[in-house]
């Protein structure tokens, strides 16, 4: 499964901090398709309509109709979108950068695209991109998707690696300078139609998702915060924000109608079956029924739906995740966003 990480970074290494907030000039962003501004766009190739019609009105090279959760935390500090790392010709560095790219991991993934369903782009390879990036650039003064063909007791087993892979790179990425860190857990897998599609015959639980994925999630979350634990008792003077995100994306999914959303575990822009999904099928393609070509368009009121492509969120989705997080009640320590500098 992959990992949304998020690492703030301020110039000389201090934010300007006030009894209330913390005033962080940027923001440098490792993760995946949740939080990807273009990266995987600028290597591979470009979301069509409808992908960003909601807010942006046209492609926004974003795996949603619209914002991501790094669009509202850039927006509250007063910071312009933050640019894809790979889009890097006539972009402007000075807010911070996005490393993140769709279908990263934090391991060296097995099989990578073209050929594998894997971006090459995985955590260590981003943390490489930063740490050119810091040697070369004059703006900085002195956040595997799931695993193919392996059983869940072979994800288990695999998930204390992964964590040491994390707990390495975010080592060296303090090493370069990070204090502050302020990092997601991983959602709630087993409620994403490609994956109630592909492994349909699962246990599912009260909110229609898969119990079993959920778990392996859910394990993996608990290894994590551990590994944050010891993370701040190894570097005192860092900040390590843990985020539980899982918490918050599930409530989507078992209690939607307190939330304003509806239909949680249907597709909005896909196609065919229960959950309007299909992988031969991909939102924005075409398919042929009957003789007749048809267009794999958005459904008709995205701001009360959950998951925008079968695979990532809506910005409507987004912007309530960003809300509940951003005040820290999901947080360990259990600070707002804006003080994340004092955890």
């Amino acid at each position: 499964m992959s990992l949304f990480l998020f690492m703030l970074l301020v110039s000389i290494l201090n934010p300007v901090v006030s009894h209330k907030s913390c005033d962080f000039p940027a923001v440098f962003n490792l993760g995946d398709s949740n939080s990807d501004t273009g990266g995987y766009a600028s290597a591979f190739t470009t979301p069509t309509s409808p992908y960003g019609d909601t807010y942006f009105h046209m492609p926004a090279r974003r795996f949603s109709d619209g914002r991501l959760i790094i669009d509202f935390i850039a927006e509250a500090f007063g910071l312009p979108f933050i640019n894809a790392y790979l889009d890097s010709v006539g972009t402007n560095f000075s807010h911070g950068i996005n490393f993140a790219t769709a279908a990263s991991t934090i391991r060296l993934p097995i099989s990578v695209i073209p050929n594998g369903v894997f971006s090459p782009f995985y955590l260590g390879f981003q943390y490489s991109q930063f740490e050119q990036f810091k040697v070369r650039s004059q703006m900085i003064r002195k956040q595997e998707g799931f695993f193919p063909n392996l059983t869940i007791q072979e994800v288990n087993a695999s998930i204390p690696d992964i964590i040491n892979k994390f707990s390495e790179n975010i080592k060296n990425i303090y090493n370069l300078g990070a204090r502050f860190f302020w990092v997601h857990n991983t959602g709630p897998i087993g409620c994403l139609p490609y994956v109630l599609v592909a492994f349909a015959s699962a246990e599912k639980d009260p909110a229609g998702c898969l119990k079993p994925y959920n778990e392996v999630a859910q394990y993996f979350n608990l290894k994590l915060q551990e590994s944050i634990a010891q993370l701040r008792n190894e570097f005192p003077s860092a900040a390590f924000t843990y985020v539980d995100i899982y918490s918050v994306k599930y409530s989507l999914f078992a209690e939607p109608p307190k939330h304003g959303f509806e239909l949680p575990l249907v597709t909005c822009c896909g196609y065919g079956g229960e959950y309007n999904y299909s992988a031969s099928v991909l939102c924005g393609g075409t398919i042929t029924v009957n003789g007749t070509e048809i267009f794999v368009g958005s459904c008709d009121n995205p701001p009360v739906r959950v998951v925008w492509d079968g695979i990532h969120f809506t910005e409507a989705a987004n912007k309530f995740i960003f809300d509940q997080i951003s005040t820290g009640s999901f947080s360990d320590p259990a600070v707002p966003l804006k003080q994340a500098c004092q955890s």
